[in-house]
């Protein structure tokens, strides 16, 4: 009877050590970032438009910037690729590192900090060339292929990548400017991911778009993070939900609330918040 006890009781020491290791495997590994935005305080001139902003952008997922208008988003957003560098009397405090190297440090290249983060604006821009020069032109400037071989098989794998080589195969030749927002939309994703960024910037991508071209661009992000680390800013708040990872929730240039998607929608930490997210404000 003893040595049956002290069998049970064996074995209940090792199941429980078992169960033990069986929750360490599971705990994930931490997140590694691919950006990291430490108390970044800008100005344009006079006008502070953030305020002591610390971020963790993680590689390989999506990341919502949302907030009312005027509240940093689009500023922050900017910041990551350098553009704001095109406004006059605009500065930056602080810090931001893209694997691990200063963005604004005195050596580094702003030609190559915009290949590497890519950027998709609101209203689809394309060039006013053809579908085919559209996407062809930043690599050859970039000297991403070699030859015109290599230019097609790049062109048509981007398009496929976007949903759009089946609609524009056969009309490669023809303005970007006579495909429909969705479509135009769809080319500039196309033409950003042709020079192979780590990074895509998207400032309010659906924002011009009709609901089933939204629907193709939003399926088209979720696609996307499996190669790429994306920063999708949006006032629609249905979108982040469906389309983020981790989400900011910005108001009057400030980060109130930053972390994982389900859980900030779901039970915000904070009352502004979630004022902002039920709609009493914004």
């Amino acid at each position: 009877m003893l040595m049956t006890t002290l069998a049970m009781e064996s074995e209940t020491i090792a199941g429980a050590g078992r169960i033990e290791e069986a929750t360490q495997e599971a705990v994930p590994a931490p997140l590694q970032s691919k950006l990291s935005i430490k108390s970044v305080d800008f100005f344009y001139d006079k006008f502070q438009a953030l305020y002591d902003v610390s971020l963790e952008i993680p590689k390989g997922q999506v990341t919502a910037l949302i907030g009312p208008s005027g509240c940093g988003k689009s500023t922050l957003l900017r910041c990551l690729n350098r553009m704001n560098d095109l406004v006059p009397e605009a500065r930056l405090e602080g810090e931001i590192l893209f694997n691990g190297k200063d963005l604004y440090a005195p050596e580094i290249d702003v030609v190559d900090v915009r290949r590497q983060i890519g950027m998709v604006f609101q209203k689809p821009n394309p060039f006013p060339k053809s579908i085919y020069e559209n996407i062809a032109y930043a690599p050859r400037i970039h000297g991403v292929v070699r030859s015109r071989s290599e230019m097609d098989g790049l062109i048509e794998a981007c398009l496929k990548r976007v949903g759009l080589w089946d609609e524009v195969s056969d009309r490669l030749d023809q303005p970007g400017t006579s495909l429909s927002g969705g479509q135009q939309q769809r080319l500039c994703i196309a033409r950003t991911i042709a020079v192979e960024p780590e990074v895509l910037l998207m400032d309010e991508p659906c924002s011009a778009l009709d609901p089933i071209a939204t629907a193709r661009v939003e399926d088209l992000i979720a696609e996307l993070k499996e190669d790429f680390t994306v920063v999708i800013v949006t006032h629609n708040m249905q979108q982040a939900t469906r389309v983020s990872d981790r989400t900011a929730f910005f108001l009057l240039g400030k980060i109130i609330e930053f972390g994982d998607t389900s859980n900030l929608f779901s039970n915000p930490e904070n009352q502004e918040t979630e004022d902002y997210i039920s709609g009493r404000f914004g």
